[in-house]
């Protein structure tokens, strides 16, 4: 990659952060959360991790036979999304129905990863999505992941945290990695059951997947 390139990727990634981090204190405003709260949280002892991941689904001649990527939740904290202008193909589920995120000129979708899911303590949901295949045009999206340091230690906010409530586990966030490496594809709820009781783990059927957008 040019010099020239490897700059505006390095000062597009640092600026996408920084908008990560505002959002989140956004979340913690509405949520009566201290300023920094989810920062905080997320940082652990080595800081939160933060990376850019371009993606390219090309035209399938039988988009019924085929998705671009299957349905899941992100793993992890925030996903900022540019997705192609021109070429559709993501998909949000909500209320049960499959919704079209139409391409949107010099947009950032948002989206949110089962982290925030459980911090929020199931005020904020992370959101089950897919990409399908389009038999004409070629997609393209950048996904920025703003995500928890592998040492963080996630649990739900004790303010947000109901009388007698134990619905979201508590857990280092490169534990939940491990377990979300084989089982992607599958729902999030066992997962949390999962991470309540490790020993579950092994009745989940881990199938080795690679994380995209």
């Amino acid at each position: 990659m040019p010099l020239e390139n490897r700059a505006a990727m390095k000062d597009f990634g640092k600026r996408l952060e920084n908008l990560a981090e505002e959002l989140l204190d956004l979340l913690c405003e509405n949520l009566g959360l201290e300023k920094g709260y989810l920062k905080k949280v997320f940082s652990g002892t080595k800081g939160p991790t933060f990376g850019t991941k371009v993606s390219n689904y090309p035209p399938c001649p039988k988009p019924e036979m085929i998705k671009g990527l299957r349905a899941h939740t992100d793993a992890g904290g925030l996903i900022l999304l540019f997705q192609d202008d021109k070429i559709s193909g993501l998909q949000l589920l909500k209320d049960g129905v499959w919704v079209d995120v139409p391409p949107l000129k010099h947009s950032i979708v948002i989206n949110l990863g089962d982290q925030l899911e459980v911090i929020t303590n199931g005020k904020y949901k992370s959101i089950m999505h897919r990409v399908m295949t389009q038999k004409e045009g070629n997609r393209m999206s950048i996904a920025s992941f703003y995500n928890p340091g592998s040492d963080a230690e996630i649990s739900p906010a004790p303010s947000l945290v109901e009388k007698d409530s134990d619905e979201y586990p508590s857990f280092v966030f490169d534990d939940y990695m491990k377990l979300y490496a084989g089982v992607k594809f599958q729902p999030k709820e066992p997962r949390f059951e999962a991470m309540k009781n490790v020993a579950a783990t092994t009745d989940l059927n881990p199938v080795a997947t690679v994380e995209t957008f």
